[in-house]
């Protein structure tokens, strides 16, 4: 793989960045799940991000984290956690942590995040609960990290002084939204998506899917997948109203979005097959849309945060990439993998595109968002 790297001036920049800055305490909320987990792994090796709480449910509180949890990770618990006690998710319980991660089921997410908010954290989350409030912003780091300007008019609706919420997307829209920001991007509004997913069983948590249910089958459903896709393209891909007030969900160009969601039996990484038209006639050839995708860079990029990808898209020219198995891990599962794009005979482009939905669908992104946030001293 050739990535297409940022400017030598740029990249002089980075180190200086991410040396300078000051460490930042964080705790992680649903410590012991899947997600949590994830968090953790990628936290322990952060360079100014410091873990200082553990949280989970009080059945796991008061035990050293390493006999806390079911480990699921690919990699050993991370030392610098082994030994630290789990908390509950009181507020009183996150101490002096300026951000909160919340990998938190979405049955206990809802309450426990709005606590927190109103204890003054910035919290990051990967539930969904506050996905459609008109106050908080649904954000793909790579994609509409300006919907942070949101920020202000929460915290004053709210009469808060730090405290905050920020959600990121769910896992298969995270990743279709990259390259179809990127086309908006290059040739303008898109008309009309259309998408088929296979997503791995990982986006199920765990335990997951029963292995009789998934072994040797696909299976064509997955529970409010499809409506999330359709809606949160819808308020990613918009704008802000012009006091930053409110979210316009696409308003200035109304954009169809059509998914089909299905899980199949793979560990990780989520293939979606993609066709879309463009508003304007007449519409980019194949070789100007991988030409754009190539050169799309995003501004968490530009900022130097230390998760975001060198690449945001890397395009294949191979005809049968990309794939998970060999793909999903490539940049750490920080960008998203884009193959076989060619005219589609009912809409205009159509494509094949890999996100990871364990890291820049899910931990990765709430973690690049938080890293914008201190970048632009939101947090």
């Amino acid at each position: 793989m050739q990535l297409h790297p940022p400017s030598p001036s740029l990249l002089s920049t980075l180190p200086l960045f991410i040396m300078s800055h000051r460490e930042v305490k964080v705790a992680v909320a649903g410590a012991t799940g899947t997600v949590g987990q994830r968090f953790i792994v990628l936290l322990s090796a952060h360079p100014y991000f410091r873990i200082s709480s553990l949280n989970a449910s009080a059945r796991s509180a008061g035990k050293a984290y390493k006999d806390a949890v079911k480990w699921k990770q690919p990699v050993p618990i991370p030392k610098v956690v082994l030994d630290m006690t789990v908390k509950q998710c009181r507020p009183e319980d996150f101490g002096d942590a300026e951000i909160v991660f919340s990998g938190l089921d979405s049955d206990a997410a809802g309450d426990i995040e709005e606590a927190l908010r109103k204890a003054e954290y910035a919290v990051f989350s990967n539930a969904g609960n506050f996905r459609r409030d008109p106050l908080v912003p649904l954000v793909v780091p790579l994609v509409n990290p300006s919907h942070f300007a949101i920020v202000p008019h929460q915290k004053a609706s709210l009469d808060l002084k730090k405290g905050f919420i920020i959600t990121n997307a769910n896992c298969s829209t995270t990743g279709l939204s990259i390259p179809l920001h990127a086309l908006e991007k290059a040739f303008g509004p898109l008309e009309t998506i259309m998408v088929t997913t296979m997503q791995a069983i990982s986006g199920a948590g765990y335990p997951g899917v029963p292995s009789l249910d998934i072994l040797d089958n696909v299976v064509p459903y997955i529970g409010k997948e499809e409506e999330k896709m359709e809606w949160e393209l819808t308020k990613i891909l918009g704008g802000l109203s012009d006091d930053q007030s409110a979210f316009e969900m696409h308003s200035k160009y109304p954009m169809k979005v059509s998914a089909a969601c299905n899980r199949v039996p793979v560990l990780d990484g989520h293939l979606e097959c993609a066709s879309v038209r463009f508003a304007r006639r007449p519409p980019p050839s194949p070789q100007q849309v991988k030409d754009a995708l190539r050169a799309f860079y995003s501004e968490v990029q530009k900022l130097g945060c230390p998760s975001a990808p060198e690449q945001a898209i890397f395009v294949h020219e191979e005809p049968d990439r990309p794939q998970p198995r060999l793909d999903r891990y490539f940049q750490n599962g920080s960008g998203v993998s884009v193959g076989r794009v060619r005219e589609c005979p009912v809409l205009d482009i159509k494509f094949v595109c890999l996100v990871n939905n364990v890291s820049i669908g899910a931990a990765t992104s709430s973690i690049i968002n938080a890293e914008y946030a201190v970048a632009k001293n939101i947090v």
